[in-house]
């Protein structure tokens, strides 16, 4: 039966690598030197052909970088390589837990070290190049660091306390590892902006001036309490703006980042507030959390269903079986479901940014946002003609042209 498992788990790994290269064509297709009609008054020549070399730099960087990435995990898979991991972790320890924090720490910071050349080039060449770029070196090493310890910290603490759990409770796992990691996301919504984005941007609340008066004024007339409007030096790493809404109930805080608020006029930003707080009354936000734990439930009862069955680890080449061999075999076996239900999810967000769109429009204005939306294209260089398939399978938000057509119905 492992080897069944193990070219299932190669045929997937396959499939998928071939589907992201069909896409990536079929996207390509869509170019053009010339600019296309519906784009005009958007994009002007110059600034569209320097579009089309940016998608087609990134298409090329992203074959790349998922050629390597498939043909460095079929060589772990074919060569052993997984199970001479296991083995060396072995004799270190028998415990589970230790085990499990060694065998994926080492195979995290692995591939994260290996894939450092591949990142730096992305952002101090491709994203320079194209005028995007604000982080240095230090900024650069600085997020490395960070980023290991949050991972060691966050990460590692959840995968020792699942694997705890694993084999304390054994047929009630999956129940009270959904109650921990479904506590522990609820908790990083409503607190993520406050403890964790501070250790990577400085946050300050917006100055008292007009841009402030307008938000609230807004805020009052729809009913929503607003006192957290903060500011994100998002300059610090690139010229590309944004803005989110995060939290629950009273921690709910609206971001903007500081290049967002360079680049529009104080209408342009309303809207964009207008259309984050659509998300909030139209429950999007809530509705997003809920689905996201029922995901995490599903995928944990479809574990446990499968965890204890010893093909797993010998699908991979261990010679005993654990629950890091186990683990890791049903993540590379749950791609084809961990894609439909990426497909569902990418509908609803589709769905509901129309609807945060309109809510926006209704009881802001439909112009600034329209205007605002096509700034932030061309600010960022993006594809405003993508295949239809690649929108399906990649997009949480509509293209484009079709926010700015939907948002005409509600002038």
């Amino acid at each position: 039966m492992e080897h069944t498992i193990f070219y299932i788990i190669v045929a997937i790994i396959v499939f998928d690598y071939v589907l992201e290269r069909l896409l990536d064509y079929l996207n390509a297709t869509r170019r053009s030197t010339e600019l296309p009609k519906e784009l005009e008054g958007i994009y002007d020549v110059e600034k569209y052909r320097k579009s089309q070399e940016y998608d087609k730099v990134k298409s090329r960087f992203s074959l790349l970088t998922s050629t390597l990435s498939l043909a460095a995990m079929l060589l772990l898979l074919f060569l052993g390589g997984f199970a001479w991991l296991d083995d060396f972790v072995r004799g270190y320890t028998t415990n589970p837990i230790l085990m499990a924090l060694m065998f994926f720490g080492i195979l995290g910071f692995a591939a994260d070290i290996l894939s450092t050349p591949l990142s730096i080039y992305s952002t101090f060449d491709i994203e320079e190049k194209f005028g995007f770029n604000k982080t240095t070196p230090r900024t650069f090493v600085l997020d490395k660091l960070k980023g290991w310890l949050l991972g060691a910290i966050i990460g590692g603490g959840l995968l020792a306390l699942v694997v705890w759990i694993y084999t304390a409770t054994g047929e009630w796992f999956w129940v009270i590892a959904w109650a921990v990691i479904g506590g522990f996301t609820i908790f990083m919504t409503m607190f993520y902006s406050n403890l964790i984005v501070p250790l990577f941007n400085k946050q300050t609340p917006l100055e008292e001036g007009d841009l402030r008066k307008k938000i609230e004024a807004f805020a009052e007339k729809v009913g929503f309490q607003l006192k957290n409007i903060y500011v994100m030096d998002g300059s610090k790493r690139s010229t590309k703006a944004n803005a989110y809404f995060t939290g629950l109930g009273k921690k709910k805080r609206i971001v903007l980042f500081d290049t967002l608020i360079k680049d529009h006029t104080d209408e342009e930003l309303v809207s964009v507030l207008a259309h984050e707080i659509g998300h909030y009354k139209k429950k999007h936000t809530l509705t997003g959390t809920i689905l996201s734990l029922a995901q995490t439930g599903l995928t944990l009862f479809i574990l446990s269903l499968f965890l204890s069955n010893p093909a797993l680890s010998s699908a991979l080449g261990a010679s005993d079986p654990s629950f890091h061999m186990s683990i890791l075999a049903f993540g590379l076996l749950y791609g084809p479901i961990s894609l439909a239900l990426g497909l569902i999810m990418n509908i609803i967000s589709r769905k509901n940014e129309f609807a945060a769109d309109r809510y926006a429009g209704e009881n802001y204005a439909a112009a600034p946002l329209q205007d605002a939306l096509k700034k932030l294209s061309v600010n960022h260089l993006s594809n405003l003609r993508p295949h239809p398939a690649y929108v399906f399978f990649y997009y949480s938000h509509p293209p484009l042209l079709a926010r700015l057509k939907a948002l005409e119905s509600v002038k």
